[in-house]
């Protein structure tokens, strides 16, 4: 066991760092304990359906008030094509998940790209808010029920997304359960910009 608290056997000492570092910062900024065994239903997720495998390595609380959010460690295992070669890749993460007050079905949250855009212009499927262009511009956003979407995703919750500091990641939510994260290996500077974001969100969602 490391001093973060779960098994690190069969991690190589460069990934045990940084974890270790990535914890070390989390503790500095909040005030975090080990969950112990939580079921928190990723299968629900596309985000982390679409990898080959993934495993939680460990889970942590951060005692926010009343409205408790979690630090997730994840080996991950996709497979990628190139040249008629498939070949495995392994990444450790760190995402940040809450639990909401509100229910707001299915939601994707992602930056914007010049792919998204000319793509909508020939299959407008994504959601807009007119009173707030600049997030619409910023933000591609999917939604499975609109007024829930509407409803939820209020100036609060928007300004939120707007103050992420990661031009990287993706945001899902099912219903009340909130997850953001990225796919690229794991600093501490990031795992702490996620736990703000997830903190501020539980308080005014």
């Amino acid at each position: 066991m490391g001093e973060f608290l779960f098994d690190t056997k069969g991690l190589s000492q460069h990934t045990i760092d940084n974890f270790q570092a990535t914890y070390d910062e989390l503790r500095a900024h909040f005030n975090m304990q080990l969950t112990g065994h939580i079921n928190f239903h990723l299968e629900d997720f596309d985000a982390f359906n679409q990898y080959h495998d993934y495993n939680l390595l460990g889970s942590y609380v951060i005692k926010n008030g009343r409205s408790d959010c979690y630090i997730l460690f994840l080996d991950t295992h996709s497979k990628k094509a190139h040249e008629g070669l498939i070949t495995d890749h392994f990444e450790y993460q760190t995402w940040a998940l809450a639990y909401l007050k509100r229910d707001f079905g299915r939601v994707k949250i992602r930056p914007e790209t010049l792919r998204d855009k000319l793509a909508e212009l020939i299959h407008p499927l994504e959601l807009d808010f007119k009173e707030d262009k600049a997030f619409s511009d910023t933000f591609y956003v999917m939604v499975n029920d609109h007024a829930k979407a509407i409803n939820c995703m209020d100036r609060h919750f928007r300004n939120a997304v707007m103050d992420i500091r990661e031009d990287d990641f993706v945001i899902e939510i099912v219903n009340h359960t909130l997850v953001i994260g990225n796919k690229k290996p794991i600093t501490s500077e990031r795992a702490v910009y996620m736990a703000e974001f997830v903190c501020k969100l539980a308080e005014v969602c």
